[in-house]
């Protein structure tokens, strides 16, 4: 007989995602200086894409494997901290490399040192992020899986608004010199340093304070489901590939242009605003103004990551009312705006402004999807179908590291703020792809 999974508290469910503020805190600090890291080192702006690629790439290969191998593993620990306590520890150690590449030149040109960090970085941030978002699905009923993922977007909002803001407040709270001898920024190194530490430490805090359900608890939660069968390694994967259901596919769209527009912003936000809003030419990639560019990026991605975290707050409720879908196209179309609208903005504390509608969409990206995805694939391949699904956050990405580049250089003439206008264009037909969506299990109240 069927047995439904019980309610979890609160705190259960907060610390179910605790090691997601840690995560977002490193992914903040490598979204919001990467591109100026590498810039450093001596990166032109047209090959920042390029150098970006791995990350997608490497998610795209990762994810899939580290959801097949953790649906089909048990150990002390359980299916999925496993893997997320491994990805965290070499996420810290690219955390604390990266920055500090310029001390591997006997082997290698920074450069390039610096680009094989970011490879790490990304390839073990996969590995991290991917059994979190099945383990809320693992551990939640239907009930409580959108407030799962909601509280999941409230801890990535926080855990990316201090990685965000570190090299700033760094240097204009604590006095940390933004000059350093070598290639980058002291104050930028040290907020890898702190970066790499407190993602061990909340990893570690989830890995403590959560159980998993065990695989027979796990037969008895799906009694319905048939029979599992026969493991065949990858031809499981490519066989579960094949017969994703409908609204995953659905879902790939729309993932598809939010993921390219993201990406844009990420890859193109430092040199952008450095040319278009402090007027600095696009081959100024040293100066103290170029520095407090990139310093003024991390304050407007912390803003945008903070006000993810407070619309995650509302999300169940506002989607409980008008639905799933509904609050996704709204929320998405309020990020078009907050992109598009940069370029209209007069001086650096407007973008603020801009940040606002980018992170409402931020927040509903990191949540709606997955809410609408946990009630149409089996709980018992969860862990490869969120893998799986990871194709649709990847793809894009690489499209868009194979052609950012040159569309900067060619189409827009240098000028990468027309890059963060294209993002805001795929954030608007990423909303209307999301009208064609079936969400099975929507329970919309009329209240």
């Amino acid at each position: 007989m069927k047995k439904n999974k019980p309610n979890l508290s609160a705190s259960q469910l907060w610390n179910m995602s605790m090691g997601f503020l840690g995560i977002q805190m490193g992914f903040a600090l490598q979204n919001g200086n990467a591109s100026r890291i590498l810039l450093n080192f001596g990166a032109n702006v047209e090959e920042l894409s390029w150098f970006w690629i791995v990350g997608p790439l490497t998610g795209m290969i990762v994810q899939p494997l580290i959801g097949h191998f953790s649906d089909k593993t048990w150990t002390k620990l359980g299916r999925r901290r496993p893997f997320f306590l491994v990805g965290a520890i070499i996420a810290s150690m690219g955390l604390l490399l990266m920055p500090n590449a310029d001390l591997f030149v006997k082997f290698l040109p920074a450069l390039w040192v610096g680009a094989g960090f970011l490879l790490i970085m990304d390839a073990s941030f996969n590995v991290a992020m991917e059994p979190f978002r099945a383990l809320v699905s693992d551990n939640l009923n239907s009930s409580q899986r959108t407030e799962g993922y909601s509280i999941q977007t409230i801890l990535i909002g926080i855990g990316a608004v201090v990685g965000s803001w570190l090299p700033y407040a760094l240097k204009n709270w604590f006095g940390v010199d933004s000059v350093n001898s070598g290639e980058v920024a002291s104050n930028v190194i040290w907020s890898f340093v702190i970066g790499a530490a407190c993602l061990l430490a909340a990893i570690l805090w989830t890995v403590s304070k959560t159980k998993e359900y065990s695989p027979e608890e796990m037969v008895e939660f799906n009694a319905d489901e048939p029979a599992e069968e026969e493991s065949e390694g990858l031809a499981d994967i490519l066989r579960d590939f094949k017969n994703m259901p409908i609204t995953m596919r659905q879902l790939g769209f729309v993932q598809f242009f939010s993921w390219f527009g993201l990406f844009s912003m990420w890859v193109f936000s430092t040199p952008a605003i450095a040319q278009h809003i402090y007027g600095l030419a696009a081959e100024d990639h040293s100066s103290a103004t170029f520095n407090e560019a990139g310093d003024w990026v991390g304050i407007i991605f912390g803003v945008y990551n903070g006000i993810s975290a407070i619309y995650a707050f509302f999300l169940p409720r506002i989607a409980a009312k008008y639905g799933r879908k509904r609050t996704h196209i709204i929320s998405l179309i309020c990020g078009a705006l907050g992109l598009i609208s940069i370029y209209f903005m007069p001086n650096p504390e407007m973008l603020i402004l801009s940040m606002v509608g980018v992170g409402i969409a931020w927040a509903s990206i990191l949540a709606m999807p997955y809410a609408i995805l946990g009630g149409a694939i089996p709980p018992r391949k969860m862990g490869i179908y969120m893998g799986i699904f990871n194709f649709f956050i990847t793809i894009p990405q690489i499209v868009n590291a194979l052609v950012g580049g040159p569309m900067v250089k060619y189409l827009f003439g240098g000028h990468a703020v027309y890059s963060l206008i294209l993002g805001g264009v795929c954030f608007l037909i990423a909303a209307f792809a999301t009208t064609f969506v079936d969400d099975k299990d929507e329970v919309v109240t009329t209240a």
